[in-house]
């Protein structure tokens, strides 16, 4: 059992951060926010695959401007993400943005933050304070010699406090660096220096192979041990594929599991059908289903059920025909030219019966 670090709790919106609320899965539009359209279509699908908070880069104040017909027409909450212009993070807010990401020191001066902070308290918005190993203040890199965990520290704690003597609180904290390692001795220092909610992420992490396995490694490592709130996993690629590595990656620890979970073999000599081609239209079809069932696409009737014996609904290939098999036992055999479309239409009929309370 993973026992949680019980933290302060936020509000993001509608969604509770820290405390005993759920991990809370997040993601980051690519398209210019400015078009409208094409941002609230992208954050569409994201809420599809299970978003629950998404955020938005603002540029500009055209970018701040447009949160508000943006949120008009979307149901998870928003976050913008401003950089250097304390006018941008003020402006985002007045256009119904439900929380901000800065960086408190960056903002040009007590005064301009003392601004972001009157509007963030009118507004009843949470300020993320995030920092990077590209963010470290000079003071700080000097005395640390590079960006290492406890400069990320220093950093985040000084910027925190900068809020602090505002008399703001409603903050979460992270920690981003591109090295997994360093990532995680970070926010293992930084959960004993406070409670404050964690958001966990690896920046510049890579591609869908390469991010993956380096966020999965560092994030994995720090849930497990109780550690974080709420996560982004960052990939290259479109960000709808963030969120499906992201509640893999909860479903690996236990933590959560929202839709089914696929199994498939790896294949070997004694597989006589496309398995490769039949798993990817079977993980394309399941990617926005939401009910918890276990399903497994095998590549021979010889082991195929046997291996996936705990599978709710599987298939297996063979040489011309393939099986249908529920919990280890045979349900049906089926052509191979029909396998597919047999397979996915038994699969929507299980999760229709499971979301009416039946088995």
């Amino acid at each position: 059992m993973i026992t949680r670090k019980k933290t302060r709790q936020i509000m993001v919106g509608d969604v509770a951060v820290g405390g005993d609320a759920p991990i809370a899965v997040q993601s980051m539009t690519n398209t210019d926010t400015r078009d409208v359209a094409a941002t609230v279509s992208q954050v569409e699908r994201l809420e599809a695959a299970g978003c629950e908070i998404v955020r938005v880069a603002v540029l500009d104040l055209a970018a701040a401007a447009a949160i508000r017909a943006i949120r008009d027409q979307i149901r998870i909450p928003l976050i913008a993400d401003i950089h250097f212009d304390h006018r941008l993070a003020v402006a985002a807010m007045e256009n119904g943005a439900q929380g901000i990401r800065i960086n408190p020191g960056n903002l040009g001066g007590p005064e301009k933050l003392a601004r972001v902070v009157a509007a963030a308290k009118a507004h009843h918005v949470p300020i993320r304070v995030g920092v990077n190993s590209g963010s470290v203040e000079k003071d700080i890199l000097k005395k640390h010699g590079h960006p290492t965990p406890a400069a990320l520290v220093e950093s985040a704690l000084r910027n925190v406090a900068l809020l602090e003597e505002l008399d703001f609180r409603e903050i979460k904290i992270s920690l981003k660096s591109s090295d997994a390692l360093a990532t995680i001795d970070a926010y293992r220092l930084l959960s004993e220096r406070c409670d404050y909610p964690l958001h966990l992420g690896v920046t510049e992490a890579g591609g869908l192979i390469a991010g993956t396995v380096k966020s999965s490694v560092a994030l994995g490592m720090l849930l497990y041990e109780g550690i974080g709130d709420t996560f982004r996993i960052s990939l290259t690629r479109d960000p709808v594929e963030e969120i499906r590595v992201c509640y893999e990656l909860l479903r690996s620890l236990h933590i959560r599991q929202r839709g089914p979970e696929l199994i498939s073999c790896p294949t070997c000599g004694r597989c006589q059908v496309n398995l490769f081609g039949l798993a990817e239209e079977v993980e394309r079809h399941i990617q926005n289903m939401t009910v918890p069932l276990k399903i497994a696409v095998m590549g021979c009737v010889v082991n195929g059920p046997g291996e996936a014996r705990e599978a709710d609904l599987g298939v297996a290939g063979g040489h011309g025909v393939g099986i249908l098999f529920k919990k280890g036992e045979l349900y049906k055999k089926v052509p191979e030219a029909e396998l597919l479309a047999v397979f996915l239409a038994e699969l929507d009929k299980m999760a229709a019966q499971h979301e009416k309370g039946g088995q």
